[in-house]
């Protein structure tokens, strides 16, 4: 089909079931950390599995439409019995139960006993095909609906039925208290979505371009990626900008990690913005100082400022292996002259710095 189409398709798939379109991505290529390519490659590969895996697991599969990709992550299948179960659905039409999975090629026993309780059948005869409920559990569940004189799907559709199931009477030496408590959670919401309620997030109405922003302003954003150096966050003008360490909050921060995370929800200001390069400089301090920190002479003020003679941070000779120069910052290429305080401008070497390590 053509490509606008497609893409349009691809949109709308990823609405409907986000976790079976963006599970055909490659992990690594979404750009899991800062150092995902200093590490152990085929470790790091594993440990993405798991979590692909477990993610997946969590959720279910719905088996009449999952594609190849998203089966070979249930728990017991791999790539060619995921193919088998593609290319048996498509000569003999969807699965009517879990059981029909039995009749798959490279399919045994093992396998299915680790998969069924992953994949769903929705609409199917019985209603525990489209639960979580494991085939090993269904005469369990079966029996407490004939103690009550009601159907399964009576059990599953009215709360007051299963507030009179007494699971105690149903433990045996196979079959716990937790597992009972899990069965019966399952029944409540058979097929729920796992995920937490979502949270409407909008931008800044005014705000669509990095032209549109201004020292001062305070926006709501979203944290795309946090490192070594600080946090990048997303404010709607399709350029990420950086919160550097030292703007992440009012108190000394060591490990940006523990202040925020990815997907956080966030409300920082615009300190500068440098339309040439396309930088943008944020800040999440409750009152930060907008725009350069520099000055020359006293008006830098007391220790911090960095005229000669202004201590250890200046730039003169009595700073050490940290100055740069005259008036200079501690920064490694120096910055502009008087700076007050290093690494705080947008033009600093640590805006330089930051944006390399993270490429």
């Amino acid at each position: 089909m053509d490509l606008t189409v497609r893409g349009a398709v691809s949109i709308g798939r990823r609405l409907m079931d986000p976790l079976a379109e963006l599970v055909k991505l490659d992990p690594k290529s979404i750009g899991v950390g800062q150092y995902q390519h200093d590490v152990e490659q085929n470790a790091l590969r594993r440990s993405l599995d798991d979590t692909v895996v477990s993610s997946v697991n969590g959720v279910g599969v719905e088996l009449n439409t999952a594609s190849n990709q998203l089966l070979s992550y249930v728990s017991g299948l791999n790539a060619s019995v995921a193919a088998a179960i593609v290319t048996r659905r498509n000569e003999l039409g969807p699965f009517k139960a879990r059981a029909d999975l039995l009749g798959v090629p490279r399919l045994g026993p093992k396998a299915f006993e680790q998969a069924a309780g992953f994949l769903r059948i929705r609409d199917a005869a019985n209603p525990l095909d489209a639960s979580a409920v494991h085939p090993e559990r269904y005469a369990v569940v079966e029996r407490m609906a004939a103690d009550l004189g009601c159907s399964v799907a009576d059990l599953i559709r009215d709360p007051k039925l299963r507030a009179k199931v007494k699971l105690e009477a149903y433990v045996t030496p196979d079959v716990g208290l937790p597992t009972l408590t899990d069965i019966m959670a399952e029944l409540a919401k058979p097929g729920r979505d796992p995920r937490q309620k979502f949270e409407v997030f909008a931008f800044d109405a005014g705000v669509h371009r990095p032209e549109d922003l201004r020292p001062g302003m305070r926006l709501p954003g979203i944290v795309t990626n946090v490192t070594a150096f600080g946090a990048f966050v997303d404010i709607g003008v399709h350029q990420d900008g950086l919160v550097h360490v030292s703007q992440l909050a009012d108190t000394f921060v060591k490990d940006p990690a523990a202040v925020v995370k990815p997907q956080q929800k966030v409300n920082v200001t615009v300190l500068e913005v440098d339309l040439p390069r396309n930088r943008i400089a944020l800040s999440l301090r409750s009152n930060p100082q907008i725009g350069p920190r520099s000055g020359p002479g006293p008006s830098s003020g007391g220790p911090r400022g960095g005229g000669p003679g202004s201590g250890p941070r200046a730039g003169g000779p009595a700073g050490g292996p940290r100055g740069s120069g005259p008036g200079g910052s501690a920064g490694a290429g120096g910055g502009a002259p008087g700076s007050a305080r290093p690494g705080t401008s947008l033009n600093g070497d640590w805006f330089s710095a930051a944006l390399n390590k993270r490429k």
